[in-house]
């Protein structure tokens, strides 16, 4: 088999000889240029299966070769690598074409892994798949895994770069090809369906159904009925037959958002289906066989309600072979702009609005502030300025939200006994007129949990 060609473009002759050797003992063909102007004059005359070019050259920047490269109809794959912090350049870069990037000093095991990549992309005659771009600006940064992904579902959501992020993902991409019930552990707004959906996707059910179910907002009434099924006049209202989320999500997962509000009896019926992999549909005597992965989440401490008496130990234990906890927002500092980017992009995408990024007093803000609401507060809000902005960034001035609910937030309340907890959201809905909306936005959770929290405390609504 004849090696693969690679040209390194790089005018820092010591570190482009570093790289040349190393990728020589990888088993590579490496030749190098010290300038766009040679790099084309290699190209012309030789060609080259994988150009890894530095940002920044002397006379030219990267983004001239890849220019230059389309403008010839060359699909050389081009991984830009830079040790600039300019993350608008180097998005331009993913834009135009470049298959990647890599930031410097370059992770060799992280470039081998790129250019193995890119490289078996070009040879299927396919491109990889390009993220919306994390928008750039003085506090920006670009995650390493949030600009390209072999996979389209990845463009919905940013990993992050935070230690973290990582240990999180890394527990994930473990957990994920195993049959094992996952139990998601995590406050409101930290993105736990989102983790579901991955690790169905990562699993090998991934071509199979995924069926989430919010178990806090169905009636308890209707519970065994929308897990299992029921069949025409099962009981008043049942007008024909309904298949159940489990049958539904045969060969697949089903998702339990919010277990923990699940009544008593119902958590019966779940352990027996869970243990036995059959269930029978409401007003019926058949059984039916299913095949299903679970994945639960709570943001309550499920332990507690044990001792409570509230929910089953004995459910806890099957649905809780493998427990994933979600870093709240606060806890990943260092993700706070990405995701901010990110959410700006998508916003930009909805709203079809062109928006640069945050200016350098929103980004201090951004960073500064403790985000009860976690992910689904950050993206709220940001959708929010987008709307409002009428210039090229958002400033303070659209991110107003930012000045109000911490002094309002449950997350940031110095006592949590559920007392405590009922008196604030008693004062918040007086602030805020009965406006439940306006109340969940300022105790920094969704409306979905706020309904939660009335009914547990019994609050007229």
């Amino acid at each position: 088999m004849v090696a693969k060609s690679i040209l390194i473009v790089e005018d820092d002759i010591t570190y482009g000889m570093m790289l040349k050797t190393w990728l020589g003992k990888k088993g590579f063909r490496v030749a190098s240029a010290s300038s766009i102007q040679r790099a084309k004059q290699h190209l012309e005359a030789e060609g080259a299966d994988l150009v890894l070019s530095d940002l920044r050259l002397p006379d030219h920047d990267g983004t001239d070769l890849l220019e230059w490269l389309r403008g010839r109809g060359l699909s050389i794959p081009l991984i830009i690598m830079t040790g600039y912090a300019d993350i608008q350049s180097a998005v331009k870069a993913m834009k135009m074409g470049a298959c990647d990037y890599v930031a410097k000093p370059v992770n060799p095991d992280e470039l081998l892994k790129k250019i193995t990549e890119a490289l078996e992309g070009s040879a299927a005659g396919v491109s990889r798949q390009v993220l919306p771009p994390v928008r750039g600006n003085k506090g920006g940064n670009l995650a390493k895994e949030g600009v390209s992904a072999p996979v389209p579902f990845e463009s919905d959501f940013l990993e992050g770069e935070s230690e973290a992020a990582r240990q999180l993902f890394n527990y994930v991409r473990l957990v994920a090809p195993t049959n094992m019930a996952v139990l998601i552990n995590g406050a409101s707004g930290t993105g736990k369906e989102y983790v579901a959906h991955r690790i169905h996707r990562l699993s090998k059910r991934a071509g199979q159904p995924f069926v989430a179910i919010d178990c806090g907002s169905i009636p308890k009434e209707l519970a065994a009925s929308e897990f299992f099924g029921h069949v025409k006049g099962a009981f008043t209202g049942a007008l024909s037959d309904k298949t159940g989320a489990f049958v539904a999500a045969n060969g697949g997962t089903i998702f339990l958002d919010e277990i923990g509000n699940l009544g008593y009896e119902v958590q019966i019926q779940l352990l027996r289906a869970l243990q036995e992999r059959v269930v029978r549909p409401v007003g019926s005597n058949r059984e039916i066989q299913v095949d299903i992965r679970l994945i639960s989440a709570t943001n309550e401490n499920l332990e507690q309600a044990i001792e409570k008496g509230t929910f089953r130990e004995d459910l806890y234990h099957r649905i809780n072979e493998f427990t994933l906890r979600m870093p709240t927002l606060k806890e990943r500092r260092e993700d706070i702009l990405l995701f901010a980017n990110f959410f700006l992009d998508q916003a930009n995408r909805e709203m079809d609005k062109h928006l640069i990024g945050f200016d350098e007093k929103a980004c201090k803000a951004l960073q500064e502030y403790h985000w009860p609401g976690n992910l689904r507060q950050m993206k709220n809000m940001v959708r929010r300025a987008t709307l409002l902005a009428t210039g090229k960034f958002i400033t303070l001035d659209e991110l107003g939200d930012l000045q109000e609910a911490p002094s309002l937030s449950l997350s940031a309340m110095p006592l949590r006994n559920e007392e405590a907890e009922k008196r604030h959201i008693l004062e918040v809905l007086r602030q805020t007129g009965n406006n439940k909306s306006r109340a969940a936005q300022l105790l920094a959770i969704d409306r979905k949990t706020l309904y939660n929290k009335l009914k547990q405390y019994g609050i007229e609504h």
